[in-house]
């Protein structure tokens, strides 16, 4: 049996029921997940699942549709993530074989077909099968890292600023109003003062994710610097941002955060600023005014929303 990463899951498309009884046997006996279909169409069906094998293994002669068919069709449509795409056929002259190639299909397994070989050349399909997964997650690592807050795993400064833009153009576009909050964690400095810089980062990781419950799914919050956070909340007017603006508050003033050392309690300034006309949909002026209206939070004794 192979071990649990060695392992893929196979598509076999086979119309004769011996040959695809024995692959099956095969496949589950190396400890491989198989999906069997006995025509084209059935296995053009599973090709277009979202969770569909990433190797399949193909007749080329099959009702409905054959094989080459199915390779051209699939490579053509650029299909993401990539199938790793091995023809059974008895077809064993050269220019078969280069048309199989030709059409996408990345090797090639005679019929009948030996054991030794079929297990050696699905080894080898899984092997690029499982560096393209390594590809892709190590792609989307990089993707994440680049666009979100290494502490907090909230957007990043750069990435919130974007999504911002994107929110007013289309609010531009549809004539619908975006908001943001500017908010700031009170005397947090005395935090990092009192506890270290270490209970500093875990209080920060908290406020993100309660910032995050407290939001809807569609609003997005970044970290806007140090101890302040931008929330951009799309298709909301004013009254609307103050209600979210006030929830977030009280989700900390009535909640002291608990950590392994101490109980800390907490609260946070917010500044709301809406734009509802065209002249006001401008990034720059719109955080300024969630900014300013931060700093009347502040001095009007913090713990509170202004706009």
């Amino acid at each position: 049996m192979l071990e649990e990463s060695s392992r893929v899951k196979i598509l076999v498309a086979e119309d004769d029921p011996v040959t695809r009884l024995l692959l099956k046997t095969h496949l589950t006996h190396w400890g491989h997940e198989v999906v069997l279909c006995s025509d084209g169409a059935e296995a053009w069906d599973v090709l277009q699942q979202d969770d569909c094998p990433k190797l399949a293994i193909l007749d080329w002669m099959m009702p409905k549709k054959d094989g080459l068919q199915i390779c051209t069709e699939l490579r053509n449509s650029g299909k993401e993530p990539y199938v790793y795409v091995v023809f059974l056929t008895s077809k064993s002259g050269k220019e078969n074989v280069v048309q199989g190639l030709e059409a996408g299909a990345d090797d090639y397994i005679i019929k009948p077909f030996d054991y030794n070989e079929l297990r050696t050349r699905i080894r080898a399909g899984a092997r690029i099968v499982r560096l393209q997964d390594d590809l892709i997650a190590a792609l989307k690592a990089s993707e994440f890292q680049a666009s979100h807050d290494a502490l907090t795993h909230l957007w990043n400064r750069s990435a919130i600023f974007q999504i911002l833009q994107r929110e007013l153009t289309r609010s531009s576009r549809e004539g619908t109003p975006v908001s943001v909050i500017m908010a700031d964690l009170d005397h947090f400095k005395r935090i990092n003062d009192e506890y270290g810089h270490l209970m500093g980062d875990a209080v920060l990781k908290e406020v993100a994710q309660r910032f995050v419950s407290s939001m809807r799914p569609y609003d997005s919050c970044g970290r806007y610097g140090g101890e302040e956070f931008l929330v951009v909340i799309p298709g909301s007017n004013r009254e609307m941002a103050l209600q979210i603006a006030e929830r977030l508050r009280s989700s900390f003033a009535e909640k002291p955060i608990i950590t392994p050392e101490d109980t800390i309690v907490i609260t946070i300034s917010l500044g709301v600023a809406t734009a509802e006309q065209e002249e006001k949909r401008n990034m720059d002026l719109l955080i300024r005014n969630a900014d300013e209206a931060l700093y009347r939070a502040k001095n009007l004794g913090r713990n509170r929303v202004e706009s």
